[in-house]
């Protein structure tokens, strides 16, 4: 399975493959749950990348983004015996090279539930997985 830091070897990888691509991505500390799309994706497609990227932006307090589990060694494992090809592992500087400038925002959904009580959460999940989604132009989202 190839790793990726640099979104800059991401895009030379991503440039060579002419194949159905699935992406799943991810905050890290797997579960079933991603196994299920992991396994969903390399079952519809001829490559899988997933990525692991603890986002600062959607958390409202420094607290729960330090408390968050981080496993990254045991992902990876995972992640491989899944049968997926690549794993994207940006750093905050990779993805936000503007610091957070530029962002996504929902007006109506993002105020209610969950949302009303953790303003900004929302904008960040847009934001990233936009970002997400354009660096890996997949064939498929799971």
């Amino acid at each position: 399975m190839k790793q990726f830091s640099r979104l800059a070897d991401w895009r030379i990888y991503r440039a060579s493959l002419h194949l159905p691509l699935g992406f799943v991505p991810t905050m890290g500390a797997l579960h079933s749950g991603h196994l299920s799309l992991l396994q969903r994706s390399v079952a519809e497609n001829a490559h899988t990348v997933a990525s692991v990227y603890v986002n600062p932006t959607q958390f409202n307090k420094a607290k729960d983004l330090n408390s968050y589990p981080r496993t990254l060694e045991q992902d990876l494992i995972m992640l491989e015996d899944a049968g997926v090809n690549a794993v994207l592992l940006p750093s905050y500087q990779e993805l936000y090279p503007d610091d957070f400038r530029f962002q996504v925002t929902e007006t109506e959904l993002s105020k209610r539930f969950c949302g009303a009580h953790r303003p900004g959460h929302f904008t960040g999940v847009l934001s990233v997985v936009l970002k997400l989604l354009n660096l890996v132009a997949p064939d498929r989202a799971y």
